[in-house]
């Protein structure tokens, strides 16, 4: 088997690069190495020149207040890029493994979304996401899209890494408490892509749309007391300076993009069809504690 990694530097592709690799070939790209997914038409011709088997897309315009002032090149890359890959996957043949996110909908409610429920992003990237999605699905190629929340890895920076960075600065924090969703490692994400990768090889019909995230779920506040507790007893040598998380609503940041207070999502789909267990958030963020401190 042949997998075309696209954005292998990004938290999610650093993952896939060692989650994929028992699977067969990996051939591996970032901007700089020919995966450049900005430029269509060099995209859909790397696709032909390597006919691989599967097409995993873990590139994307992600930095979601930029995407306000910048929606043509993110929708570039979030939709019309995904497009040209369910394209050449469809010419082809080959699965496309591609990422999405609970920012499709509004955040509305207090229950966990499932794959059907009605969408309505509040943002830019939301809304190219959304397209994006929609654009593979009427390709009608095999495909998976994956829709995933607060996604961290060790490597790289993320929201446990600031907060930990800021306890050790300053004395008093706040931090926002109306947002609930799930914190999911980039490792569980890529190792449950190689799974189904390897299940929908073997069942076709399985393919189409799920939603991946950890188990369980948390707010931003909770969170990193969560992450600063844990860490200030992993490392007590560190010069803890906090001394108090003071809990804010969404309204005390403002920011450019509108972010979904419910970002819940229902993942039973998942793990019955593809028979899986999908470990509580605390596991990851322990993990990925023992490995950063």
């Amino acid at each position: 088997m042949k997998l075309l990694l696209l954005g292998k530097n990004g938290q999610v592709g650093w993952e896939l690069q060692r989650s994929l690799a028992p699977l067969g070939e990996v051939i591996a790209l970032d901007r700089q190495t020919g995966g450049d997914i900005s430029d269509l038409s060099v995209l859909a011709n790397t696709i032909r020149g390597m006919r691989p088997d599967v097409i995993v897309n873990a590139a994307a315009h992600t930095a979601v207040d930029k995407a306000e002032s910048e929606p043509d090149l993110a929708r570039r890359l979030n939709a019309e890029a995904p497009e040209v890959m369910a394209q050449e996957a469809k010419s082809l043949g080959a699965l496309l493994v591609h990422y999405s996110t609970d920012y499709v909908f509004d955040g509305s409610g207090s229950g966990a979304r499932k794959e059907g429920d009605a969408t309505g992003p509040l943002s830019v990237y939301g809304r190219t996401k959304l397209e994006g999605e929609q654009r593979i699905a009427a390709t009608h190629c095999r495909h998976l899209i994956f829709r995933t929340s607060w996604v961290y890895a060790a490597r790289g920076g993320n929201f446990a890494k600031t907060m930990l960075r800021l306890a050790q600065e300053r004395e008093a924090l706040s931090v926002i408490n109306d947002q609930w969703g799930a914190p999911t490692g980039a490792d569980l994400i890529a190792d449950v892509t190689a799974h189904a990768v390897r299940h929908v090889s073997a069942h076709e019909d399985d393919g189409g749309l799920y939603h991946l995230v950890a188990a369980g779920e948390t707010n931003w506040h909770a969170y990193a007391s969560h992450v600063i507790e844990r860490a200030q007893n992993l490392r007590p040598d560190l010069g803890w300076k906090v001394q108090s998380i003071a809990a804010v609503p969404t309204s005390a940041f403002p920011t450019a993009a509108v972010r979904p207070l419910n970002s819940r999502l229902d993942t039973h789909k998942l793990q019955a069809t593809l028979q899986l267990h999908l470990p509580a958030w605390q596991h990851g963020v322990e993990r990925m504690l023992r490995e950063i401190l």
